[in-house]
């Protein structure tokens, strides 16, 4: 069995369940949020178990960029097979997909052609979002319609490989990160 919960990715220079709306939720309980490796530039990723998570994905999200005055989304994943994902920025830019296009034509019981005729338009808005981040610069749509399209194993590694493809920097391994940044001896 695989995760089911909410993936939520933004900036800020404090973790983001510092954030109002996730009420003092304890970071890296593992029943309940973790962290992933952070991202240059305050870039975060938390994945908050079904029982963690404090409301509906949609209003969190709004919280979240309101609190942290950055764009941030949030995927809702099912059993690490499928995910819905939702984009905001402060000014408005918005975006949503569905990740592992062929289980969600299963799960919503409509078909692939359907689901996939929407990937240039989400493709285009989600560039749009990571260019409001200052990201994207480099990305094209026909990139990012791909990986909207793509089936890797677990939803969640996915959501990571959209996140790099949109031009968000690469997570870092925190336990080296100082390491490689400190001078040579």
């Amino acid at each position: 069995m695989g995760f089911s919960g909410e993936l939520v990715f933004g900036r800020s220079e404090r973790p983001l369940t510092a954030a109002p709306v996730f009420g003092g939720l304890r970071a890296d309980d593992e029943d309940s949020v973790g962290s992933w490796w952070p991202r240059p530039g305050g870039w975060q990723t938390w994945q908050f178990h079904r029982t963690a998570f404090p409301g509906r994905p949609v209003d969190v999200l709004g919280a979240v960029v309101d609190w942290t005055g950055s764009p941030a989304c949030v995927a809702t994943v099912h059993d690490s097979d499928v995910a819905r994902v939702h984009g905001l920025a402060p000014g408005g830019n918005r975006w949503s997909a569905w990740l592992h296009l062929e289980t969600a034509s299963d799960v919503l019981d409509r078909p692939l052609s359907e689901l996939d005729a929407d990937v240039p338009a989400d493709a285009r808005a989600a560039l749009a979002w990571a260019r409001s981040a200052g990201a994207g610069a480099d990305a094209s749509p026909a990139t990012i319609e791909r990986a909207l399209r793509s089936h890797e194993t677990f939803v969640e590694d996915l959501f990571a490989t959209v996140l790099d493809h949109l031009g968000f920097p690469e997570a870092v391994d925190p336990g080296t990160a100082h390491r490689a940044a400190a001078p040579p001896t």
